[in-house]
């Protein structure tokens, strides 16, 4: 059985995983037609396209989404991403031929191996040649792989974050999720049982030395369809489920951002699939950090 972001037909995901050196990068691969939209809440993003999935933009549709470690060195990861799909024959129709469409966005994982070691063209070119429809892989994989969390209480109470993914169900439709979690704040589950250690209420921030540098990147998907402007539910749901399950959240050290696809055809009410995103992004959180091993 199939509980994870793949469930949602056409959608594919594969990674790209350097485990010595503590990075990675995942892709996400969309059916079309699609519409895609994002929102980001952390105070230090690093995106591609972000503009591109604002509402009124002329441009809805994307081929393909990407979630790399290596910080901003990573967002490369998308160029090869881009090549394989012109090569493939998709993207964005033009006079000249197909503009690939690829929004990504980093975390930031440079502390955890090989600060040197940054995914980049190649990279994301085996990430998406290996995408499947088969369940996701999670844990310590693809941009999942030199994740951490819970630094906000130190380095000493910091843990593995991870990759993981969730499938919720509706009336009649399907939500899915996949969230790298790489949140300095403590991860609870959406019960609110803790995960990492922490207390409910976080308290001030440990001193340290070094600063803290970290996200939470969220892809929600669906098969109902809905236009840009309620889609966008879907992304600040998404928002309420990070905020629920990692504490703090949306600080100013963090680039969290909520991605919503919507690429279906069945009707559905937008308020009942955006609670579903927000149970499928809790879940996807807390899946992401029980799978996950040092």
């Amino acid at each position: 059985m199939n509980d994870t972001l793949t469930a949602i037909e056409g959608i594919r995901v594969g990674h790209w995983t350097d485990a010595a050196a503590g990075t990675g990068c995942t892709v996400v691969v969309l059916p079309e037609p699609n519409c895609v939209t994002a929102e980001f809440r952390g105070a230090a993003p690093g995106s591609r396209e972000a503009a591109l999935l604002q509402p009124g933009m002329s441009v809805e549709q994307a081929q393909a989404v990407v979630f790399t470690g290596g910080s901003a060195f990573g967002l490369a990861a998308a160029d090869g991403v881009m090549g394989a799909l012109e090569a493939d024959g998709r993207g964005h129709p033009t006079l000249m031929g197909p503009v690939p469409i690829v929004p990504a966005a980093v975390v930031y994982d440079l502390h955890t191996g090989d600060p040197t070691v940054r995914p980049g063209p190649a990279e994301g070119e085996a990430a998406y040649r290996a995408a499947t429809a088969d369940p996701v892989e999670m844990g310590r994989v693809g941009a999942g792989t030199g994740t951490r969390v819970a630094g906000w209480r130190g380095f000493e109470a910091s843990r593995a974050g991870g990759l993981g993914s969730a499938l919720v169900a509706g009336d009649g439709f399907s939500v899915g999720a996949v969230a790298v979690v790489n949140s300095v704040g403590d991860v609870f589950t959406l019960e609110g049982g803790p995960l990492t250690g922490g207390a409910p209420v976080p308290g001030p921030p440990a001193a340290r030395g070094e600063p803290l540098e970290q996200t939470t990147l969220v892809l929600v998907a669906t098969d109902a369809r809905l236009p840009r402007h309620r889609l966008r539910r879907l992304t600040v749901r998404g928002h309420d489920a990070i905020a629920v399950c990692v504490r703090p959240a949306h600080t100013s050290h963090d680039g969290d951002a909520v991605f919503a696809v919507s690429c279906g055809s069945i009707e559905a009410d937008a308020d009942m699939v955006a609670e579903a995103a927000w149970e499928a992004t809790g879940r996807a959180i807390e899946t992401a950090i029980r799978s996950s091993v040092e």
